[in-house]
């Protein structure tokens, strides 16, 4: 009997193995038949035009897991490309809600629904979502991107200085973080001078000319705002800083620099400053003409101007030569002709661009020292050639 057992044994498990296999295999075909049928349903929905009952299929048919997190990610970002993003931030909430990710799952899966936030202008949610990055190495640098769009955006320079500076303290120090830095401040100082804070406000420029060596923005605020306070001297001190940081601004300091000397009634300084650099554009050798015409005469002034405009012709200096040629004396049918064509090269000017992106092209008639185009700041400059400096 106890042989007939012993014999027995093999037998019963075989006989487990079998079942247990068969029971395997039920399981799956079940699983099968389930992920089909919701497969099916799902691709139904999507033909019949019914997205949102589709999206809600395919999550059901995908249950969350290690396995599954860069599908449904795909998904999400399938849809944020069509700018479908309330089904995009749809899946991804459904992959951050889930328990059942790695840490290194769940903040891509954050990064992707700041992602979608941002698209669909949900700024505060996007903001909390990239703050939770912010304790993230693969993530940090890319969150700290996307707070810095945020906050240029809604205009908190206080908050985009502070993430400024930790940005510097974690990845040390670059050109484009100081010469945002410098920007923020310059910014930050703006909006002090609109509500009379003028201490704070110079503050705020003496730290963005300490962030970027190379700005010219705090040197032009500060000029500008030493001229309102009646402060001229103080004002040529901060202006003839602008050509040595940056010489294709000059063209913006040298109209201050002229009400500084109008206001100071001494031309000597101006003199000085423009002996320097008044072959740089257009704006600086008209000054010097008009300083030469006020010291000496029309004529010399008018010879100058004749030989400058061989060699760097602009719409600018033909409008002025032609002013020149009007006060001479010509007959009256030269006359109106010159008038005319004056009247023509102004409205051209006028017309005309005098600022474009360097790095996207944007072009406009106004300062934007952050371009509206490509987000970046620095990159509009005054535009050169006929129809500029």
């Amino acid at each position: 009997m106890l042989e007939l057992l012993f014999l027995l044994l093999p037998v019963a498990a075989g006989y487990g193995y079998v079942m247990g296999r068969n029971s395997v295999r039920q399981a799956q075909r079940k699983q099968s038949s389930i992920l089909s049928r919701h497969y099916y349903k799902g691709l139904n929905f999507l033909l019949s035009d019914q997205p949102d009952k589709a999206v809600d299929t395919l999550i059901k048919m995908m249950n969350v897991d290690s396995d599954t997190v860069e599908t449904h990610i795909a998904m999400g970002n399938f849809f944020r490309h069509r700018g479908e993003l309330d089904r995009a931030i749809r899946v991804h909430q459904n992959l951050v809600s889930n328990q059942v990710l790695s840490e290194s799952q769940n903040q891509q899966a954050l990064r992707e629904l700041g992602r979608d936030y941002m698209l669909a202008g949900f700024l505060e949610r996007a903001e909390n979502a990239f703050l939770k990055l912010l304790d993230s190495d693969k993530h940090l640098l890319d969150a700290q991107k996307q707070l810095f769009s945020i906050y240029q955006t809604t205009k908190e320079w206080d908050r985009a200085i502070e993430l400024g500076e930790k940005m510097m303290e974690c990845h040390g120090d670059s050109d484009e973080l100081c010469n945002r830095i410098s920007h923020f401040y310059c910014e930050q100082a703006l909006k002090l001078l609109k509500s009379s804070e003028f201490d704070k406000a110079e503050v705020s420029l003496q730290k963005a000319i300490s962030a970027d060596e190379h700005a010219v923005r705090p040197w032009l605020i500060s000029g500008d705002l030493a001229i309102k306070q009646e402060k001229y001297q103080l004002a040529i001190d901060y202006l003839k800083e602008v050509p040595v940081r940056d010489i294709t601004w000059f063209s913006e300091a040298v109209p201050l620099l002229e009400v500084c000397a109008e206001k100071l009634g001494y031309d000597g300084q101006l003199e000085e400053i423009l002996e320097k650099y008044w072959q740089q554009c257009a704006t600086s050798y008209l000054a010097k003409v008009k300083l030469l015409a006020k010291k000496q005469n029309t004529q010399v002034a008018e010879e100058v101007l004749f030989e400058q405009l061989k060699k760097t012709p602009t719409m600018k200096g033909f409008k002025t030569l032609m002013g020149f040629f009007l006060e001479d004396e010509v007959d009256e049918k030269t006359k109106e002709s010159l008038s005319m064509v004056k009247g023509l090269v102004e409205e051209q000017i006028k017309m005309r661009p005098k600022y474009r992106c360097t790095s996207c092209g944007f072009a406009g008639r106004q300062i934007h020292w952050l371009c509206p185009s490509c987000k970046k700041w620095g990159v509009v400059k005054p535009i050169k050639g006929l129809d500029g400096e």
